[in-house]
């Protein structure tokens, strides 16, 4: 246990003489496990700050300790964004990546068919070329490193809900999910439409042990009529506009909206349902719907929203993220207009984007049929036809991200009837085991085209010096075993709604670096 090595360790070095002090603070500790470092021991007088930096560590983890050196030795290094794979040993050193020495040559990710089945036993005696003095030593047999992953659609209910996350539980969750980078959406209490609120949000994320930013909303208030102050909110640090949670019905406000963006270069996310089309969010209209007897929400809400959208987003260039994507007929569109968007723009960067959240890819209504609000989203779970549609625009690339949708709710507030619960589920933690499973090992798409999807291509969207691993970049790593089975039994996040608690998982997390610290280790 944690408090015990910590305890016992300050005790056989100084002697007792540190012990009230420990005592004072040990109940703010995080409940990360600490690995036994192989490195020497700690001088008393490191000791000694170790523990008074810990007054805040419920809020930061292991921000307050002394940097150090990591070498991550004999792991397969899958780097999209690099066009770079192979074994490789890593060297971390004052939070950036020192050095990368690959033991085998660096094959580009195009045209390369990797796959997942190495075993440990590979790369284990290849000698280490990495200077290893002074270094706290992972040894990745076995295990894939990754960029530290980025979700760029996370709610943290911070500020005005809470009790659902803070900013603090989102990051933890993060951390156990292997993201290190997020994006939060803006429909907090109050929104985050001024320079005020975002400064709160930025600051309080400045405090976690992992990579925090923040969209403005497009509208103040949420309500679709006025426009936020765009250049001062990208100014403040947004990172993006979106009203996500409540669709723009105007369609001359979002192509004002639109072009501010464009000429600000900063993305647009949209949440797409025609609310005049819903009777009941969250369910779909169908056998789910059916079986409540409601009239849910169909999938021509989403359809029509996208197609008007993306007719806008040509017009104005903008680059714009269609979020969570939840019908087939959708991905069509979108092929459709990534196709246009090629064909008449610069041929540089493409502006047309969306996102598959792993929910809809690995579930369907059914879900909500023998699991109830807990299975609750928007837009709504669908059919079995809509999930491999959905897939298949993974495939092809028409989707080109994975995005979370984290969205932590009160087990009271979940516990309502199916038309009284909100919509909404968690993400963070287990989106890399299931893109694994139902895409690599299912879909069999390969692995480095979905570790893209969930590091460079978002990093690239919204503009983060994140999703790549390159020498001098901050050390941010997702370590990886693809051969690990486990149970999904609690949550880092403070809440609980997820309809995978309980469900067997292939391919786990095992260790999240951020800024060159280990915030996350797999107990």
């Amino acid at each position: 246990m944690l408090y015990n090595y910590m305890e016992n360790r300050i005790k056989s070095i100084l002697s007792g003489l540190f012990e009230r002090l420990f005592a004072e603070k040990v109940h703010q500790i995080p409940k990360y496990r600490y690995r036994q470092r192989k490195t020497a021991e700690k001088s008393t007088e490191r000791l000694q700050s170790s523990v008074k930096k810990r007054k805040n560590s419920a809020k930061t983890g292991r921000n307050g300790l002394v940097k150090e050196k990591i070498l991550i030795k004999n792991g397969y290094l899958m780097n999209p964004g690099a066009k770079e794979e192979g074994y490789a040993d890593l060297l971390l050193e004052d939070g950036r990546i020192k050095e990368i020495v690959y033991r085998e040559t660096k094959p580009d990710v195009a045209g390369t068919d990797k796959k997942a089945d190495f075993t440990a036993d590979e790369g284990r005696d290849i000698e280490i070329t990495v200077e290893a003095e002074g270094c706290e030593i992972i040894d990745a047999s076995g295990k894939y490193i990754f960029p530290g992953l980025v979700d760029v659609h996370s709610h943290f209910r911070d500020p005005g809900f809470t009790y659902k996350e803070d900013i603090y539980t989102g990051a933890k969750a993060a951390a156990a999910g292997g993201y290190t980078s997020v994006v939060l959406m803006c429909n907090t209490k109050p929104v985050v439409d001024t320079p005020e609120t975002l400064s709160y949000v930025l600051k309080k994320g400045a405090e976690t042990d992992i990579h925090v930013y923040s969209c403005s909303s497009v509208s103040m208030g949420l309500k679709g009529k006025e426009l936020t102050d765009m250049e001062e909110m990208k100014k403040s640090g947004a990172v993006g506009f979106t009203d996500d949670g409540i669709p723009l019905m105007d369609a001359g406000f979002l192509e004002e909206a639109m072009k501010k963006a464009a000429a600000l270069n900063l993305p647009v996310s949209l949440h797409e349902e025609d609310k005049t089309m819903i009777s009941e969010n969250g369910i779909n209209r169908g056998r789910a719907s059916e079986f409540y007897g409601i009239g849910g929400s169909p999938k021509e809400a989403e359809i029509s929203l996208i197609a008007r959208d993306l007719e806008i987003a040509l017009k104005t260039g903008v680059t714009v993220d269609i979020q969570h994507v939840s019908a087939k007929e959708s991905v069509a569109l979108i092929k459709d207009a990534v196709r246009r968007d090629a064909e008449n723009g610069d041929g540089k960067k493409r502006k047309i984007h969306a996102e598959a959240t792993p929910q809809h890819f690995t579930l369907t209504e059914d879900a909500v049929i023998e699991k109830g609000a807990v299975a609750k989203l928007n837009p709504p779970l669908r059919t079995e036809e809509d999930r491999l549609g959905i897939i298949e625009g993974l495939r092809d690339n028409t989707i080109d991200l994975i995005a979370t949708d984290h969205a932590p709710h009160a087990p009271e507030e979940k516990a309502k009837s199916i038309t009284e619960a909100p919509s909404g589920m968690l993400g963070l933690e287990t989106a890399l085991s299931l893109s694994y499973e139902k895409l690599v090992l299912e879909a069999e798409i390969p692995l480095p085209e979905v570790i893209a999807k969930l590091t460079c291509n978002p990093a690239g969207v919204y503009g983060l010096n994140a999703g790549t691993i390159r020498k001098g970049d901050p050390a941010d790593l997702c370590i990886f075993d693809p051969d690990a089975e486990y149970v999904v039994k609690e949550f880092h996040s403070k809440s609980v709604n997820s309809p995978f608690l309980g469900r067997k998982m292939k391919g786990q997390v095992v260790t999240t670096i951020c800024n060159g610290k280990i915030i996350y280790e797999r107990q």
